[in-house]
């Protein structure tokens, strides 16, 4: 049996630029950290590449002049309702930019007393205190009457005068509006981007009906504008802050470049290695309550062997139930018995119950994340052994 477990090794690579040979880049790199400090390769080892230097790597960027063309082609009447944007400079402040640079009017819906993602405006105690609740409407007069000002409790940013200043330098109009309810902005306008992230599909076709004029955020920029980047399936969603007039878009080549690895790094080895690429982590922080997850997808590119949800038996209930009796080697080899003949699919069983039903790249995305973290690591390669074997493994 093996006395170690899943391990897991942020890669250095040199600093990715467009149009670099991303692949050759990232299996030169696992070869020369394999010697440096020694590892050997093993069937079901997973590679996983940060979709941030997959963009790059693809040149595919959008400029907010591309933003303003294609909200100009989309809503010619000028003005436009943007439905729940998340409180980011980085994720969407570029996105407004363009949006603003493209219409005369703006009036944005906000939620309250946070986005989706967790960014907060508003300090939960002081809507306990309120006579109001999560079902109020307010204009931006009234709430900052009722709860004073739009502190980020990080970054200590008033995000919603950010927003207007933002907005008006571009010489568009903004209103703000803070509702929970999403068809609240039909009351100012039938012009609308749904701006929310996981919940985009429901709200679009909420708001999408009673012929109003509705596109999600994930189609603007879903196609290209003379020449710019593009991403058809998500448009601006998972997009970043480049430089103060370019946006590095979510990456759409993934699928090719994983099995594109996947094929190097067999006939270098001779071992059958899973690939993905990852973007945020899927894990929620229970202080600051923000939810990592502003990509679209945690997973947007993966090789056929990381599809599907993990098959495990949960050892305490086995322990504690089934071999109550047993101790030791005479348990243990129990348990490693169990495992060799559990069935091919536990879903439902009180066996399984407890271990975590989440997709198998959403939990190794949110390991990569964690392990590269979003900062100067230098890792956008983390390589994963042993996250497949378990206590019957030899």
């Amino acid at each position: 049996m093996r006395n170690v477990g899943t391990v897991v090794r942020g890669i250095r690579t040199p600093i990715i630029k467009e149009h670099d040979d991303l692949a050759s880049i990232v299996v030169d790199s696992l070869l020369e950290a394999s010697k440096s400090e020694p590892f050997s390769f093993k069937d079901r080892d997973i590679v996983a590449i940060t979709e941030a230097v997959v963009g790059i790597s693809e040149g595919n960027y959008v400029t907010v002049d591309d933003i303003a063309t294609d909200i100009r082609n989309k809503f010619p009447e000028g003005e436009v309702g943007l439905v729940y944007p998340i409180l980011s400079r980085n994720r969407f402040s570029l996105i407004l930019k363009g949006i603003a640079r493209g219409v005369k009017k703006i009036t944005m819906l906000l939620s309250f007393p946070a986005d989706e993602v967790g960014n907060g405006i508003l300090d939960e105690e002081k809507l306990e205190k309120s006579p109001y609740d999560l079902g109020s409407t307010f204009t931006e007069r009234e709430y900052e009457q009722e709860f004073g000002d739009f502190i980020h409790p990080f970054t200590g940013i008033n995000m919603v005068h950010f927003y207007k200043e933002l907005i008006e330098s571009e010489g568009c109009e903004v209103e703000f509006i803070f509702s929970n309810n999403p068809k609240k902005i039909l009351e100012y306008t039938k012009n609308v981007i749904n701006c929310d992230i996981h919940t985009r599909e429901k709200t679009k076709k909420l708001l999408s009906l009673e012929g109003n004029h509705v596109y999600g955020l994930y189609e603007i920029m879903n196609a290209p504008i003379q020449g710019s980047g593009y991403n058809p399936t998500y448009g601006l969603l998972g997009s970043n802050k480049s430089t103060e007039e370019r946006l590095k878009l979510f990456p759409k080549t993934g699928t090719e470049l994983v099995y594109k690895i996947q094929d190097k790094l067999r006939e270098i080895t001779g071992k059958e290695i899973e690939v993905m690429v990852y973007g945020d982590g899927a894990f929620k922080d229970p202080v600051g309550r923000i939810w990592e997850l502003a990509d679209p997808v945690v997973s947007p590119a993966y090789t056929k062997g990381l599809e599907g949800t993990p098959n495990e038996l949960k050892l305490k209930y086995i322990s504690d139930n089934q071999f109550a009796n047993l101790h030791g080697e005479e348990l243990k080899n129990a348990i490693k018995e169990e495992i060799r003949k559990k069935d091919e699919n536990l879903k439902g069983s009180m066996l399984s119950q407890g271990t975590t039903p989440r997709r198998i790249t959403d939990l190794v995305g949110s390991l990569c994340d964690l392990t590269s973290g979003s900062g100067d690591k230098g890792t956008p390669v983390v390589y994963i052994q042993g996250y497949f074997d378990n206590l019957s493994s030899e």
